[in-house]
């Protein structure tokens, strides 16, 4: 390192419910991390303020007040190329926000932001599962679906900087469901924990089969429950997963069509179902995908620790950060 190298970036990540922000230090790891409610404050401004306060004490009790040298930032539509929110359904803000440049007076550092699946796949490239690899695609399996996509070693941001929305592929052209995007049939609205949740309510709706889900209000039904009981043997449960695996891996299959990445890497809540939904997904993948390609990708799980993983991949674009 120079000796005018600062030891540590700060990585922030925006979720709808909370940011989590931490200190990382060159080798990957946190140094320390906190957070606060994003969707406190109506007005950008105030959210920043709050920001830097937490922020500013959580460097200060870490001893790391100037000794940050960049900070990056992951955010549902955050676009590389101007550094701004635009238009994110999911946050209390409307419109264009221009975070990196509010940031970057707030704190005096140079600031990088990217959407929050790109940033995923920065830091599996740089501290995970892909280290080393060239060409693969990330799938972040939340309250939506996102993706990050490398190709040749760099990220795919297209010529607007949001390209890599893989969870709005449509994969039910027709009478699918409705999506948070507006549009119907989306991978996201079948494949997210919110879609697994849906898949739920409608089974349980349409069908007559017995099932542990029935003892559970079917308005409060979350992928996680669908999992618990899964896992005791309920059939309808396996089946949920199985329907949610099959479409996945129909998508998948489409998206090897499309980069022929050496690994399609899976992260999220979702992604820790294990073979309930690895197994369907696998064999949805190989038995759609065209021949030039078959066994040639490989389906991973991220490596990363979920509670860091978001801010890990928002730190490493803060070492880049100009």
């Amino acid at each position: 390192m120079h000796q005018n190298m600062k030891p540590y970036v700060v990585g922030i990540d925006i979720g709808g419910t909370n940011t989590v922000f931490g200190i990382v230090d060159a080798r990957g790891n946190v140094v320390a991390s906190s957070s606060i409610k994003t969707g406190r404050h109506a007005d950008i401004k105030d959210y920043v303020e709050e920001l830097k306060t937490s922020l500013n004490n959580l460097l200060e009790a870490n001893d790391a007040t100037d000794k940050i040298a960049g900070i990056g930032v992951g955010a549902p539509n955050g676009n590389y190329f101007t550094g701004a929110i635009e238009m994110a359904p999911n946050l209390p803000w409307k419109g264009r926000i221009p975070l990196a440049e509010l940031l970057k007076e707030a704190f005096g550092v140079p600031v990088a932001l990217t959407n929050d699946a790109n940033a995923a796949a920065i830091g599996e490239m740089t501290y995970g599962v892909a280290r080393g690899m060239k060409d693969f695609i990330m799938i972040t399996l939340g309250t939506g679906v996102g993706s990050g996509i490398v190709v040749n070693g760099q990220l795919v941001y297209g010529h607007d900087g949001f390209a890599g929305e893989l969870g709005h592929v449509i994969v039910k052209p027709s009478n699918g469901r409705m999506c948070g995007c507006g549009r119907t049939g989306c991978l996201e609205a079948y494949c997210s924990a919110t879609g697994v949740a849906r898949t739920a309510r409608e089974f349980l709706e349409t069908r007559t089969d017995k099932s542990l889900l029935r003892n559970l209000p079917i308005e409060g039904i979350t992928s996680k429950d669908v999992y618990d009981v899964a896992v005791q043997g309920d059939k309808l449960a396996k089946e949920i997963f199985e329907y949610t695996g099959k479409i996945m891996g129909e998508a998948f299959a489409n998206f090897i069509a499309f980069s022929s990445p050496e690994a399609i890497i899976l992260f999220g809540g979702l992604s820790r179902s294990g073979e309930l939904l690895m197994k369907p997904i696998k064999e949805a993948m190989d038995r759609n995908t065209l021949n030039i390609y078959k066994g040639k990708t490989k389906l991973l799980l991220s490596e990363l620790k979920e509670s860091d993983a978001a801010v890990l991949g928002a730190s490493a674009l803060g070492w880049e950060a100009r």
